[in-house]
């Protein structure tokens, strides 16, 4: 048997999101190529999002992206010395004007590439990290391949592309790859950074993403600009816990860029919303556990994601938590226990299972006889 428990329906602004290629209100959208999706992939707006274009320096998201999966795996650490070779050294462009042999923590390259999007740092860091700069290429275009981006193809670690050669990516691409940047989340401590400096404050750094204090609720994550490219960006916004990425890239100046950008996160926001599973205070009852060396076994949401919806006038929402009555030991942690099952009238939004959250063993033949004399001892007390 189970328990079946509907909590009662919830005044809230959401219907069941949908997905639209092209957004009515957002206007025109001066990009040539342009996504906006949630944290997790859900895209809300797309234009051209397929197309293979330059990207400039927006190429060190995935930089950063592998330089954040080698420290927190232990690869590498914040605190590394890392050494500008002559190859580092003679880049052009955005840069901290770095000299042969001169040295500087990986920390300090970092925070060089995410706010000044230093084109020598990216070079010294990608050496140190691969040994060598076409073995850290090599590096990114494989893990390109491991997130599902079918159209990008690095040539450098930092877009700025010469010799004939030239990057090529998509905005669905880069947002896929800035989704995966964003699972690491202390690469936002350096991507919200309006100002700083390296060298112990001999050298100022400026972020180049101006739209940190343009847009309210701005965290990331990296702008880019060469003359081919134009003017590209991949910019992270939170408010009211959600989180959009919105990629523009081919913008003809920067004004463009920006107010693309606040179209396209506005549109977002105004539109849509996250629904939690349980409402807030909200708690699973622990299940009996018949034969079990404890009682009782403690339960969780397997995924306890919010899920995304679109706004659209007062709607009752409703939550129906089904468990089971009881469960026979030995249970595993892990183990479905039920459901959330979220309703809006007759339409399922979303099913959510419910787990055993511990390992609950059972009891041995010793420990059952000596529960059972306990009871009968219990029950000739009474009389």
């Amino acid at each position: 048997m189970k328990r079946i428990c509907v909590i009662g329906a919830v005044v809230c602004c959401l219907l069941a999101v949908s997905v639209p290629a092209s957004a009515a209100g957002l206007g025109e959208v001066k990009a040539k190529s342009a996504i906006l999706t949630t944290e997790d992939g859900q895209v809300l707006f797309e234009q051209n999002a397929d197309e293979a274009l330059p990207p400039a320096s927006v190429t060190k998201i995935m930089t950063m992206l592998l330089t954040m999966e080698a420290v927190d795996s232990g690869k590498a650490s914040l605190d590394d010395l890392v050494t500008a070779s002559a190859h580092a050294a003679e880049m052009g462009g955005s840069q901290i004007y770095l000299k042969e042999g001169e040295q500087m923590t990986l920390d300090d390259m970092l925070k060089s590439i995410a706010v000044a999007s230093a084109n020598d740092a990216a070079v010294a860091v990608a050496e140190h990290l691969g040994g060598s700069e076409e073995t850290f290429v090599s590096m990114m275009n494989e893990r390109a391949k491991e997130l599902g981006c079918t159209g990008t193809t690095f040539v450098n670690p930092n877009g700025l592309d010469t010799d004939g050669e030239e990057t090529r990516t998509t905005a669905a691409d880069l947002a896929k790859i800035s989704a995966e940047l964003l699972r690491h989340e202390k690469i936002l401590e350096y991507t919200s950074i309006w100002m700083d400096t390296v060298r112990d404050g001999a050298f100022g750094l400026a972020n180049t993403n101006k739209m940190l204090r343009l847009y309210d609720g701005m965290i990331g994550l990296k702008t880019g600009y060469t003359s081919t490219a134009g003017y590209c960006i991949s910019a992270v916004a939170e408010r009211d816990g959600m989180r959009l990425i919105a990629v523009v890239l081919g913008e003809p100046d920067k004004e463009s860029r920006n107010s693309d950008i606040t179209a396209m996160l506005n549109y977002g926001f105004a539109n849509y919303a996250m629904a939690d599973i349980l409402e807030d205070g909200q708690k699973l009852d622990s299940v009996p556990v018949e034969l079990g060396m404890q009682s009782s076994v403690s339960v969780q949401l397997a995924d306890d994601a919010p899920i995304l919806m679109e706004k659209a006038g007062a709607e009752g929402l409703e939550r129906e938590i089904i468990q089971e009555n009881s469960v026979q030991a030995p249970v595993k942690q892990g183990e479905k226990l039920g459901e959330v099952v979220l309703r809006r009238g007759e339409e399922e939004i979303a099913r959510r299972d419910i787990v055993a959250a511990e390992d609950v063993a059972r009891k041995g033949i010793s420990a059952i006889y000596r529960d059972l004399l306990a009871y009968l001892l219990m029950k000739r007390q009474a009389f």
